[in-house]
């Protein structure tokens, strides 16, 4: 049997994990600190990889105008079709670029993960983009080769809230924002996925 102990960690994760939402509007005027971006690759360095191999790299950005710089390079929501991207004043004002020898890989996934709940710890909001220009993002960030930039985690104050809806299957599963400007995220049901 579980002790109080083991269960109140599990709650505690899963709590972490519903708080570790994508932020796609954050608050510029109280930006992410370079120290804080130097803690999250840290953890992000910490975690498990295949055999060990630690073939992730990372490369930081808090300059106003290195952020200004990488910006355009990036797509925002598929699913809301009618919006662009954060605006001025809720651009993200941090990013980490983590940077592979390939395609990305399990390895990516999971330093991003732990960026995110850890960021979502400290308090800030973070956002996993993979559909970006790769090419210009490199050249913008004199990234050397042989590495490629895989994914890049948008970062800052989160300037929105981002609730769950719990759905069956077979609903509709893109997200959305109400008028209100929440942003809703559909998952579904533990019975729906375990199979």
């Amino acid at each position: 049997m579980r002790s109080q102990a083991g269960l109140k960690g599990v709650v505690m994760i899963k709590d972490l994990i519903r708080k570790a939402r994508s932020i796609r509007r954050f608050d510029e005027a109280n930006p992410i600190t370079e120290e804080a971006l130097r803690s999250l690759v840290d953890m992000a360095r910490l975690s498990p990889c295949g055999a060990n191999l630690q073939s992730l790299r990372y490369r930081i950005v808090f300059e106003k105008q290195e952020c200004d710089a990488v910006f355009p390079f990036l797509a925002w929501a598929a699913a809301l079709k009618d919006w662009p991207g954060p605006v001025a004043g809720q651009q993200p004002t941090g990013y980490i670029a983590i940077l592979g020898k390939g395609t990305p890989d399990v390895n990516t996934g999971i330093a991003a993960q732990t960026i995110q709940l850890a960021a979502a710890e400290m308090g800030y909001g973070a956002c996993m983009l993979g559909s970006i220009q790769r090419d210009s993002i490199k050249e913008t960030l004199n990234v050397p080769d042989p590495y490629r930039v895989n994914l890049v985690i948008a970062l800052g104050r989160p300037a929105e809230k981002v609730v769950i809806e719990e759905v069956s299957a077979g609903a509709d599963l893109n997200y959305y924002r109400t008028v209100d400007g929440v942003h809703h995220v559909p998952k579904l049901q533990l019975k729906d996925v375990l199979l």
